[in-house]
């Protein structure tokens, strides 16, 4: 039995070649676009749509939070021991930069000096952020953020930058429940108010990020923020840091619980901070991503049916002939599986070449500029040999079943052309 199932595959491979080399080039070549179109839509329709969350994800790491960040337990506005906990952060082999956050809620009011009685205040809310220029740049690249004016030095204790989405101008939404300052720019003298505490600032720069935490902050320089909310005990709000290359971020993060941090303070590898939402959305695209693609996965099996079933009808004389010296029919059913894996197998490697070598490093470097991220193509290898596997699989079942119709008619009937 196995030693014929070998014979039938052996006549099968030698039939599948000959077919292949005598073929129409042209034909061939139309067949194998297709193939290359329909891997390309399984892969890149759902990795650009789950690259288009990457990029907020990607973001929200680079920007905001670092490789691990340490924040305040929900109960508390700061972490306790703040100081010792910098100073062990600090102590980290691992650690590469660090920043400390300083963190409160505000109420900020643009255009109180021509005010009237009578008019509206221009205000909104927003989250003071202290930090030390510097530190905060070397971890999240602030500086590269700023739209308009300049980025902080450590000597601007009465400058701020602002997040672009604060000010009307950058964010034209008219909704009762978003506030936004009017008339406000780079040299503008705001007010910002805390508890029963009012400081007036100027706006040094403005900020434009696609992680919000970024784009609806107040920036200032850390010494400044502690004394107009009262934190001389040095406790921050946040601490965030970024590790050497190589360092493993869950690694450290054991480091810092097993020091007591997660006692008095939130630890969170990057992957830990990621908002719900996103992880959601994610899932979501990925699901939807699946189910277009599948629809070209359809209609590539429809194509390799039609073909394999033409090519077999016109070759019928020929089929009957080969079965009438002696052939078994499972060798050219094998012969029309074999044609199948070669049109799915050339046409998944032309788009792996194509997805890995051009437009993974295409999207990395240009980026889809999206509203709410910078998108790029998710590809993993390991995803894409499985729709590699999807594509081959589909594509030898819409071969074998015309070629299967066809070889079972009368081989007397298939000679002389009856139906």
């Amino acid at each position: 039995m196995l030693e014929k199932l070998g014979l039938n595959i052996k006549i099968g491979f030698f039939l599948a070649l000959r077919q292949i080399r005598k073929s129409n080039p042209w034909t061939t070549g139309l067949i194998v676009f297709v193939m290359v179109l329909t891997f390309l839509n399984l892969v890149v329709v759902s990795g650009i749509l789950v690259g288009l969350i990457e990029g907020s994800i990607s973001a929200w790491h680079k920007q905001y939070t670092g490789d691990i960040i340490i924040s305040a337990l929900l109960n508390k506005d700061y972490i306790e021991n703040s100081p010792n906990i910098i100073n062990l952060v600090r102590g980290l082999p691992e650690v590469k930069n660090m920043s400390v956050r300083y963190n409160k809620g505000v109420i900020l009011e643009a255009n109180y000096q021509t005010k009237k009685i009578n008019d509206k205040p221009n205000t909104a809310s927003a989250q003071l952020i202290g930090i030390n220029p510097g530190q905060e740049d070397a971890l999240t690249g602030l500086s590269s953020h700023v739209i308009d004016g300049s980025y902080l030095t450590p000597a601007d204790y009465d400058k701020v930058l602002i997040g672009n989405f604060l000010l009307k101008q950058y964010v034209p939404v008219d909704s009762p429940g978003f506030t936004a300052l009017e008339n406000v720019g780079v040299g503008t003298k705001i007010r910002i108010k805390v508890n029963d505490v009012t400081k007036e600032v100027t706006v040094k720069g403005i900020l434009k990020s696609k992680v919000d935490n970024v784009s609806m902050g107040l920036y200032m320089i850390d010494s400044e923020v502690k004394s107009l909310i009262g934190r001389g005990d040095g406790n921050a709000a946040q601490i965030a840091m970024t590790l050497k290359d190589g360092a493993d971020p869950l690694a450290v993060k054991r480091k810092l619980v097993l020091a007591g941090v997660d006692k008095s303070a939130k630890v969170q590898t990057y992957v830990d901070a990621q908002p719900k939402f996103l992880k959601d959305i994610i899932a979501t695209f990925a699901m939807l991503g699946n189910a277009l693609s599948s629809i070209g996965l359809v209609v590539a099996s429809i194509t390799i049916f039609i073909v394999i079933f033409i090519n077999a009808l016109t070759r019928r004389k020929f089929i009957g002939i080969l079965k009438g010296i002696g052939i078994n029919g499972q060798a050219i059913e094998i012969s029309y599986i074999f044609q199948s894996m070669f049109y799915a197998f050339l046409g998944a490697a032309i788009g792996l070449i194509i997805i890995y070598f051009a437009l993974v490093p295409l999207f990395l470097a240009h980026p889809i500029d999206f509203p709410f991220s910078d998108g790029i193509l998710v590809a993993p290898f390991g995803e894409t040999l499985i729709r590699v596997a999807l594509l081959v699989g589909s594509t030898i079942i819409a071969g074998y079943i015309p070629a299967r119709m066809i070889i079972r008619k009368n081989t007397l009937d298939s000679i002389l052309g009856r139906n």
